[in-house]
């Protein structure tokens, strides 16, 4: 098996200052267009936003996603049209199946310090499904220095779930520990993503914000070359 890899530096992603919002867009997004970063497999977006205080996304919509958010500092407000309204944090994972079509907003709760949160955006394996919300603490299955997973297709596993055959793990992993990772479906791939630190990744280095896919392979193996925080993203390569 000849594996294949692309490489996405984080200064090369999409840039978008608008005061109250500064976000990175690893694949195109709204003014960012690059037909060369459209996705990777079903991963449609991958954007790492900073919210200043106060501030949020007014109320607006979606249908056919599954939207996850994962905050990384301060605290985010959810409201949305199914009555759900809710606080996620540093150590939570959220997610929101659009499916026949939702509206929510997202709102900084902090008025004296910014948030700031990964959203990331998957297309489904089933069409119209009926919306619905969750959200998890994840520091019930934390492990230091090993992956631990965070989502994937069944809802008796630990983690949130979504309508797509996709599994995330997210590592803490200390200076030389090393960890292999075995797909859990063939003809899925692997894109990691470095939240803090430098890994290695089957001997590609990668820096803070870098992202690394890689599929046709049935197991990667993941490096810390210093202490470092990891998102690691299995996700079918065809779209449905």
């Amino acid at each position: 098996m000849s594996k294949n890899t692309v490489l996405h530096k984080a200064n090369t992603r999409g840039h978008a200052n608008h005061g109250w919002l500064d976000s990175h867009h690893t694949f195109s997004f709204a003014n960012y267009h690059d037909r060369e970063r459209m996705n990777f497999g079903v991963l449609r977006v991958l954007n790492d936003d900073v919210v200043a205080g106060g501030m949020g996304f007014g109320t607006h919509p979606h249908n056919n996603m599954e939207i996850i958010s994962i905050p990384l500092e301060g605290d985010l407000q959810h409201k949305d049209s199914m009555g759900n309204v809710a606080v996620i944090s540093q150590g939570d994972v959220q997610v929101l199946s659009a499916g026949t079509g939702i509206s929510h907003s997202e709102q900084n709760k902090n008025r004296d310090r910014a948030v700031k949160f990964l959203q990331i955006w998957v297309f489904p394996n089933k069409q119209n499904v009926t919306p619905r919300y969750d959200q998890i603490a994840i520091g019930d299955v934390e492990k230091r220095n090993e992956l631990y997973q965070v989502l994937s297709p069944n809802p008796d596993d630990e983690g949130v779930w979504i309508h797509q055959d996709a599994w995330f793990f997210m590592g803490n992993l200390e200076a030389g520990i090393s960890r292999n990772y075995h797909l859990h479906k063939p003809g899925n791939g692997i894109y990691v993503f470095v939240l803090e630190g430098s890994v290695s990744v089957d001997g590609q280095a990668l820096d803070k914000r870098d992202g690394f896919g890689i599929w046709d392979v049935e197991d990667i193996e993941i490096k810390a070359d210093t202490d470092a925080k990891v998102l690691v993203m299995e996700v079918p390569m065809e779209l449905s």
